[in-house]
């Protein structure tokens, strides 16, 4: 059996979704968990699609009945086992340890100037966490909106820290969402935006940085294919506007280089 066909004959028996196998609506429902919104759906019509009352879907979802959908969002298609609690945010001041700080670099945003934004956030699995971005500290009330909205249109993140506690079996760190890293932009001596705390990178293996025929991370390759609406996958008309409606610009509208996990303040 070809692998490919192997792969999504597992995906069905272990009810877990393959990213890129196309559904036909005749068989989507057999086996599928979760939907991911693409341009135009609705709750009726995504509904209709899976045999499922837009009532169900919303409800399974906590979403509003009356209220549209929101692009690259992912939908549940059947009963949580628990209902998403509310989303909750909190802001808390950073130690150097926290950050690794080493004074002889002489990043740009200093430990006292930075500060932890806890948020609420959906894994791949549909499950709840309590994960954290560092930011600078006049930045930390805009992450919170643009993570408060991502988690009301129920976007998914693969992880965020503490990643021992939200997903301990991860060694990839490439693959967190995350903010404040005292380096420079890759190939140069200019300090990153990820070093002065403006910029955020979200779910990098799905959204990667593309340099002429240079890739990061390492092994995304298989999201190269922008039109493709697949779990947590960040497009313009969806979850890209919960950071640019607060401000920040978008690596994945640049022509030089595409960076599709980036969001920074000063579009660097």
């Amino acid at each position: 059996m070809p692998r490919r066909r192997l792969l999504a004959a597992l995906s069905v028996l272990l009810l877990l979704p393959l990213p890129g196998l196309s559904r036909p609506a005749s068989a989507v429902r057999t086996g599928t968990v979760w939907h991911v919104v693409r341009p135009g759906e609705s709750l009726s019509y995504i509904g209709a699609l899976h045999d499922i009352s837009a009532a169900s879907l919303a409800a399974w979802n906590g979403l509003p009945l009356d209220a549209p959908v929101q692009v690259d969002a992912v939908l549940r298609l059947d009963p949580p086992p628990a209902p998403l609690p509310p989303f909750s945010s909190r802001i808390e001041p950073v130690t150097p340890g926290m950050v690794n700080w080493d004074a002889r670099k002489r990043c740009p945003t200093a430990p006292a100037d930075l500060r932890r934004v806890w948020v609420s956030y959906i894994d791949f699995t549909g499950a709840y966490h309590d994960g954290s971005v560092i930011v600078r500290s006049d930045v930390a009330a805009r992450a919170q909106q643009v993570f408060e909205t991502l988690y009301r249109w129920r976007f998914r993140i693969m992880g965020m820290a503490p990643m021992r506690l939200n997903h301990p079996a991860e060694t990839n760190m490439a693959t967190v969402t995350a903010g404040y890293n005292c380096r420079a932009v890759a190939g140069t001596k200019v300090w990153s935006e990820h070093a002065a705390g403006t910029a955020i990178d979200i779910n990098p293996l799905q959204n990667p940085m593309i340099r002429g025929r240079s890739l990061s991370p390492a092994g995304s390759a298989f999201y190269l294919q922008r039109n493709r609406y697949l779990i947590g996958m960040v497009h313009p008309e969806g979850a890209a506007r919960a950071f640019t409606w607060n401000n920040f610009y978008w690596g994945g509208r640049w022509t030089t280089l595409k960076d599709y996990m980036h969001f920074s303040l000063t579009n660097r």
